[in-house]
């Protein structure tokens, strides 16, 4: 017979709730991307492989799949918005 010895259980998030940090705001394909911005995928290739990368942050999970942080994509457009009022 076992002592009675308190526990301490470990919650790990389940498969389909979304993880703290880096996972929780969600990610998109060079596709997904392409259609958001409602410019052609390749055009996305183009500024993820332009030197210096002139497109959003991205991550390459292998070779051929590359993914981008919903948050990443947000800074970087809101980096190149213009306000005319301003730019004046």
């Amino acid at each position: 017979m076992r002592p009675n010895t308190p526990t301490t259980e470990i919650r790990r998030p389940r498969h389909d709730e979304p993880s703290p940090g880096l996972l929780a705001d969600g990610w998109y394909t060079t596709g997904e991307i392409a259609r958001l911005l409602r410019v052609d995928a390749s055009s996305v290739r183009r500024w993820r492989t332009a030197r210096p990368p002139q497109g959003p942050p991205f991550v390459r999970l292998s070779e051929r799949v590359v993914m981008y942080g919903a948050a990443d994509v947000e800074r970087w457009l809101a980096g190149r918005r213009i306000d005319p009022a301003q730019a004046a």
